[in-house]
């Protein structure tokens, strides 16, 4: 065989094991995947109560950006001064910068407003109030001067739920606190709520929080915004807003008055969080705070420091 032709039989065969492993990536997708392996099979929850589809890779919370799938967070003034009840003014503008009007209840309101120092202190679960020209208020408590972020958590009329964050700037002098320690307890006007659970990042993580007065388990919890409590979770580093589902409701046939109350919190991130629960008592909302670490159990001893290293055994 001449060169020629031994050069055309090399190039046909060249042709044919590159098709191959075309063929072959086509099924089996990059090294370690099938065709399934490549699309995204992150879920939303189950729904209270359940882990089952629960996502395992971080998600962005809520909070961290002013607009968000065509909404906007307006505030009238980003920068206040300090006072016991300071009108805060906002509006949520569509796509188009028109105030929307028509909003669907979400845990019995149109609009939760959050408001909480950047250093977690100064924590308030506000419902304003709105206008026929879509321009909410509410007086806020801004008694402690710094920077505030206010949180609008709402579903528009046809959207899907959302919560944007703004800053708000209260003047005066700042005197920012330490994020308080990690804690299994939490005493607030003479009740005692306790926190059993851990946070574990990219997982639904149940948290069960039980409140008493004067060592006597509460039984009689109150409905409030449709369950007997309601939990707001704020990643410590950035503020990152989380969703937390309660399990079960009030008049399910199911759902005890008290004393647990049952979370399901799935945390993007590993670190540290902050957790506010209000729940309804004799008429009255109170509000218990917790931080955690996602990773670790409260209460926990820290693991030993090692000892010293073997000689010969160093890097």
């Amino acid at each position: 065989m001449n060169a020629s032709a031994k050069f055309a039989g090399f190039t046909v065969g060249l042709a044919a094991v590159f098709a191959l492993a075309l063929g072959a990536g086509a099924v089996f997708g990059p090294e370690g995947t099938t065709p399934a392996d490549t699309h995204d099979t992150s879920t939303h929850d189950a729904g209270p109560g359940s882990t089952a589809g629960a996502p395992v890779a971080d998600q962005t919370p809520g909070g961290l950006m002013v607009t968000d799938s065509g909404y906007t967070l307006a505030l009238d003034t980003a920068q206040v001064p300090a006072g016991t009840d300071v009108p805060v003014r906002f509006r949520i503008l569509d796509a188009d910068g028109a105030p929307v009007t028509r909003y669907l209840d979400s845990h019995d309101k149109q609009l939760h407003l959050i408001a909480v120092r950047r250093d977690m202190a100064g924590f308030q679960h506000l419902h304003p109030v709105r206008d026929a020209a879509g321009t909410w208020s509410v007086p806020v408590d801004l008694t402690r001067a710094g920077a505030y972020r206010v949180f609008a958590d709402f579903t528009p009329d046809g959207g899907d739920g959302l919560t944007l964050g703004a800053d708000l700037q209260v003047a005066g002098s700042y005197d920012p606190q330490p994020l308080p320690p990690v804690a299994a307890t939490a005493v607030v006007d003479g009740y005692t709520v306790t926190l059993d659970g851990a946070l574990q990042p990219g997982q639904a993580s149940k948290v069960t929080l039980s409140v008493s007065r004067d060592g006597r388990p509460v039984t009689d919890l109150q409905p409030y915004l449709g369950a007997y409590g309601h939990l707001v979770a704020l990643r410590a580093a950035d503020l990152g807003y989380l969703h937390v589902h309660p399990d079960g409701h009030p008049g399910d046939g199911v759902t005890a008055p008290g004393p647990g109350i049952d979370f399901f919190v799935t945390t993007p991130s590993a670190g540290d969080y902050r957790l506010f629960l209000d729940f309804q008592h004799d008429g009255v909302v109170r509000t218990a705070e917790f931080t955690l670490t996602a990773g670790s159990v409260p209460g926990a001893a820290a693991p030993a420091a090692p000892g010293p290293m073997p000689a010969g055994h160093g890097h």
